[in-house]
C-alpha cells in the first residue's frame, strides 16, 4: 500500500474510533483520545471527566470496550489507559457536549452561551470562542458567536495551542452545531513578551554584553583616527607578504616581447614620417602649378583690356 493511502486509512480509522468512544462514553464525560502504535500492540489513552464510569464495576465496561475495538476495527491487542481530566471547563470537547445537553434540556441559547464562556474564563483560560450554528430560534438558521479574551484562528498556534471541540444538539426544529475553541492558561504564543524591571543585563544575556564591551570606545573615537590606525595596521602586513619567485624563462620571454613591440613602434613611426613628407611635397607642387596658371590668366586678361582700349581710340 502506498504511503498516501496508508495515511488516509489511518486517519479514517482514528476518526471512527473517536466516534465510537464518543457514543459509548458520552455519559462519562469523554474528552478525547490519543492513539499510538507500540511493539506490544495499540496504546490508547482516554481522557474522561469520570474515569470510574469508563472502567465500570470490576473493569466490566473497559473489557467490553476493548473487545469491541478488536472486533470492529481489527486492532492488535489494544491497551486502554484512562486518565482523568484535571479541569473539565478547559477541555473543549467536554464543554461542547455540556452546552449541547443544556440546549437539548431547553436552555435559552444566549443564556447557555454566556454562562458556559464565563465558566471557561473563570477556570483561567486566556481566551475562548463559542459558535452556535443552526435553528437556534425560529425556522431560519443563523450563527451566534460568543467571544472572550484572546483567540487564534490561523497559523501554527491555531493547530498546536488552541483546543478545539465540537458537539451537536438535536432539537425539535433541527440540529444545532456547537463549536468551542479554548486557549488554556500558560500557553506560549509567538507574540508574547515579558517586561522585567531592576534586572542586570548580564544575567539575562551574558554573551551579548561581552560582545558589546567596546561599543562606547568605538563611538568615542573619530573616523580620521580610525582610518590612520587602519593604514598603520595595513603597512606591516604588506611588508610581511613574501614576494613570489619568478621563472627565468618567463622573464626572458617578456623582455623579448617588449623589444619586438618597441621595434614595431619605431617602424610604424618612420613610415608615418615618410608619408607626411611625401604629402608635403605633393602639396608644394600643386601650389606652384596653381600660381603659374593664375599668373597666365591675369596676363591674358590684361592683354585683352589693352586691345579693347586701342580699338576704342581708333
Amino acid at each position: 500500500m502506498a504511503d498516501e493511502h496508508q495515511f488516509i486509512e489511518n486517519g479514517l480509522r482514528r476518526s471512527q474510533i473517536d466516534e465510537f468512544f464518543a457514543d459509548e462514553l458520552g455519559r462519562a464525560g469523554y474528552g478525547g483520545m490519543d492513539v499510538a502504535q507500540t511493539p506490544m500492540g495499540t496504546q490508547i489513552v482516554l481522557k474522561a471527566e469520570k474515569p470510574g464510569m469508563v472502567i465500570g464495576k470490576g473493569g466490566e465496561n473497559i473489557r467490553k470496550v476493548t473487545t469491541a475495538l478488536e472486533d470492529r476495527f481489527n486492532l492488535e491487542d489494544p491497551q486502554i489507559d484512562v486518565q482523568e481530566v484535571d479541569e473539565p471547563d478547559l477541555n473543549a470537547r467536554i464543554v461542547a457536549d455540556r452546552l449541547a445537553n443544556a440546549l437539548e434540556r431547553g436552555w435559552y441559547f444566549r443564556k447557555a452561551g454566556h454562562t458556559t464562556i464565563d465558566r471557561i474564563m473563570d477556570a483561567g483560560a486566556l481566551g475562548a470562542e463559542i459558535v452556535l450554528s443552526g435553528k437556534v430560534t425560529g425556522a431560519r438558521s443563523r450563527v451566534e458567536k460568543f467571544n472572550r479574551g484572546y483567540i487564534k484562528h490561523n497559523g501554527e498556534p491555531a493547530d498546536e495551542v488552541v483546543d478545539h471541540g465540537q458537539g451537536v444538539a438535536v432539537m425539535k426544529l433541527g440540529t444545532i452545531g456547537v463549536d468551542v475553541k479554548i486557549i488554556p492558561p500558560g500557553a506560549e504564543l509567538p507574540d508574547d513578551f515579558h517586561v522585567e524591571e531592576d534586572l542586570d543585563p548580564e544575567e539575562v544575556v551574558p554573551d551579548a554584553v561581552e560582545a558589546n564591551e567596546g561599543v562606547e570606545e568605538l563611538l568615542e573615537g573619530t573616523p580620521a583616527e580610525d582610518e590612520a590606525e587602519a593604514d598603520v595596521d595595513e603597512e606591516p602586513a604588506e611588508d610581511t607578504e613574501a614576494e613570489p619567485e619568478l621563472d627565468e624563462e618567463v622573464v626572458e620571454e617578456a623582455i623579448e616581447e617588449e623589444i619586438v613591440e618597441e621595434t614595431v613602434e619605431d617602424e610604424t613611426e618612420a613610415d608615418a614620417d615618410e608619408a607626411d613628407a611625401a604629402a608635403d611635397e605633393v602639396t608644394e607642387d600643386l601650389d606652384e602649378e596653381i600660381e603659374a596658371e593664375a599668373e597666365e590668366l591675369v596676363a591674358e586678361m590684361e592683354g585683352e583690356e589693352d586691345d579693347a582700349d586701342e580699338g576704342g581710340d581708333a
